[in-house]
């Protein structure tokens, strides 16, 4: 039987669209021991208008290769097939970035879910049906590359705007009933959404945890940023406030709880959005912790 979580790492970015940050990280995560490395492949300048740049794209391949990790792919942070606008663009990204995953055997892409801007109400009509149409569509073209789209769960930024909860995710991806779709399950994401709107934050992490194929671990309080100023990002975690990306055990996520309980999908990675660039004093300590959270989930389902 495969494991329930079968690889645990981090993700890594491009501080500036080069190289070079990019492979400091990759050079730091492999000294430390990660398995797996969700590469943010767009936060290189690496698609233009949704052409893959060959050269850079090469250079890529390279850097891969160099390293014995497994991988997985964010796509564009931006990623919204809920926004009539810009919804044929986006699928134009997300259909060169399965590409890309094929190049860097990736077999995972990492898609967020939309939302409809409060100052865009008409936008709502069919944003629902926009977004399913949008999923499907890319998991067609994922499957002959043997691509998994894993849509993440996001979280409300402001009042009035529109997203879905987990719950209503996996409700889509059920319906949907697609082999080439499952969920990633942000819980920093559900924990700030579930507290903002007043939902239960364990029952919502229960409804998707079924059809969830990749997790997104990092730590906080909850807590919305709203239109609280800061001077410098270290404001919001003195503070609390905001999705901070925290290691492991800095905030108050009850991870032990969770783990304890949920089980995900077959050959699930559990990667952590904890910055090497702010915590990387800090990365060990999350690495070994998660490895204990990802034993707790496989002793159950061995």
């Amino acid at each position: 039987m495969t494991a329930c979580i079968t690889s645990v790492g981090f993700n890594a970015a491009s501080t500036n669209g080069e190289f070079e940050s990019y492979e400091l990280e990759m050079r730091n995560l492999a000294e430390m021991g990660a398995e797996v490395v969700e590469m943010c492949v767009t936060s290189l300048d690496l698609i233009t208008n949704g052409r893959i740049m060959p050269e850079r794209m090469a250079r890529l391949e390279k850097l891969a290769r160099s390293y014995p990790f497994k991988y997985t792919v964010h796509g564009l942070v931006s990623s919204d097939f809920m926004d009539p606008d810009t919804l044929d663009r986006q699928l134009r990204v997300a259909k060169a970035v399965v590409e890309v995953c094929d190049r860097l055997d990736a077999r995972v892409l990492v898609q967020h879910s939309g939302r409809v801007r409060a100052d865009a109400p008409l936008d709502r009509a069919g944003a629902d049906k926009r977004e399913a149409d949008a999923f499907y569509e890319l998991a067609e073209f994922a499957r002959p590359y043997g691509v998994r789209i894993a849509v993440e769960n996001c979280f409300v930024t402001s009042p009035g705007e529109y997203r879905r909860l987990p719950s209503e995710i996996a409700g889509m991806l059920r319906e949907l009933n697609h082999p080439n779709l499952v969920g990633t399950l942000d819980f920093g994401h559900a924990y700030i959404d579930c507290t903002y709107r007043g939902v239960d934050f364990m029952s919502e992490l229960r409804a998707m945890a079924p059809v969830t194929g990749h997790l997104h671990v990092h730590d906080s309080y909850g807590n919305m940023r709203g239109t609280t100023p800061f001077y410098y990002p270290q404001d919001g975690v003195a503070l609390g406030l905001g999705d901070l990306h925290l290691p492991l055990g800095w905030g108050d996520i009850p991870w032990e709880q969770i783990f304890s309980e949920l089980t995900f999908l077959p050959d699930t990675a559990l990667m952590m959005e904890v910055s090497n660039r702010r915590f990387g004093a800090e990365q060990p300590e999350s690495l070994a912790r998660a490895r204990a959270l990802q034993a707790l989930v496989n002793s159950r389902v061995a």
